[in-house]
């Protein structure tokens, strides 16, 4: 998986959003297993209103994937 393309897709609207994304690139991508870093991928199609609300804890995903992955980046900037 090409990391510099996730990259530019985990730039979002907000600094806030780019820093929560783009720390989690940064932070876990590389020790995740191909499951997660696939579906860190499929996470960046998400609308950026969506991801906010999952990031502020005001909502959930539906895939549980996803959520683990959004659980870990809330944990890491203590939301």
């Amino acid at each position: 998986m090409d990391k510099s393309r996730l990259r530019w897709r985990a730039r979002r609207g907000t600094r806030e959003l780019d820093a929560m994304l783009g720390g989690w690139l940064d932070e876990r991508f590389e020790q995740a297993e191909e499951a997660q870093r696939q579906a860190f991928d499929e996470l960046l199609d998400v609308q950026d209103p969506e991801l906010w609300d999952w990031m502020m804890g005001h909502a959930r995903p539906d895939r549980a994937d996803w959520q683990v992955i959004i659980d870990d980046i809330r944990a890491r900037h203590r939301l």
